[in-house]
């Protein structure tokens, strides 16, 4: 089932065309990995799915409808999570923000929103972080607490940009892998550069340099839908595969 639908898409900053007649389908439970040069619209294509930017041209459906419509379904989590860090806010307040929207915060959370984003914390393995200051943790249990503040929401879909910037080894396996548990039941949608570590995670890659070109792990060697003059960080991971 597609969730995801983006038909001749194309899209413009200033007379500036930065995205060109992209084509996507994105299917429940996928993996899928977004690759490609700085400012190539990685980040403007995330833009257009979560409805920050107005589609002018071509058309993006999220479970049949605009984007929108359907944002409740969208979990999202940025690539910064370095702000404010000396802002003495605890883990288990910065996990109940991913309420606001459903509810206002007004008043306080409600035992429900604190039973929710204590179990959050614990399908990301935080749950002993959750009275610590967020500006205590390391990068990678940073970005864990934003996953796990993503998952309040109950999303069907789960969006990272960059989710292992300036993280170090470790921390970058245990999000994937920490990934990789979660696409048992969301569809993962990851914007990374680590093409090693992608390669063993997603099932499909595209490559964004303002038109899309697409992947299938499962078929490198079958010459899918590309064009003939592209050639990127796939092609070269699987050549040296090959040659090693």
């Amino acid at each position: 089932m597609s969730i995801i639908e983006i038909k001749n898409l194309s899209f413009c900053y200033h007379k500036q065309k930065i995205l060109e007649n992209v084509n996507l389908n994105v299917e429940e439970k996928d993996f899928l990995a977004i690759i490609g040069p700085n400012g190539g619209g990685k980040s403007t294509l995330l833009k257009l799915i979560l409805g920050i930017n107005p589609i002018k041209d071509g058309s993006i459906k999220t479970f049949g409808e605009v984007p929108k419509k359907n944002l409740s379904k969208i979990g999202y989590v940025p690539q910064n999570t370095n702000v404010n860090t000396d802002f003495p806010i605890k883990v288990l307040e910065v996990v109940l923000m991913g309420h606001i929207g459903e509810k206002s915060p007004l008043f306080g959370y409600g035992k429900e929103e604190k039973l929710c984003a204590l179990g959050a914390l614990a399908q990301v393995g935080m749950e002993k972080f959750a009275n610590s200051k967020i500006g205590e943790l390391s990068g990678g249990q940073r970005q864990r607490v934003m996953i796990a503040r993503a998952l309040c929401a109950h999303p069907k879909i789960l969006i990272l940009d960059e989710p292992t910037a300036s993280i170090d080894i470790e921390g970058q396996k245990l999000i994937y892998e920490l990934l990789k548990t979660l696409n048992s039941y969301i569809t993962i949608i990851v914007v990374s550069h680590d093409i090693s570590v992608i390669m063993k995670y997603a099932n499909k890659v595209v490559h964004v340099n303002k038109r899309l070109n697409y992947h299938d792990t499962f078929n490198l060697n079958k010459n899918l839908t590309h064009e003939c003059n592209h050639f990127c960080e796939v092609e070269m991971f699987n050549v040296f595969k090959e040659v090693k």
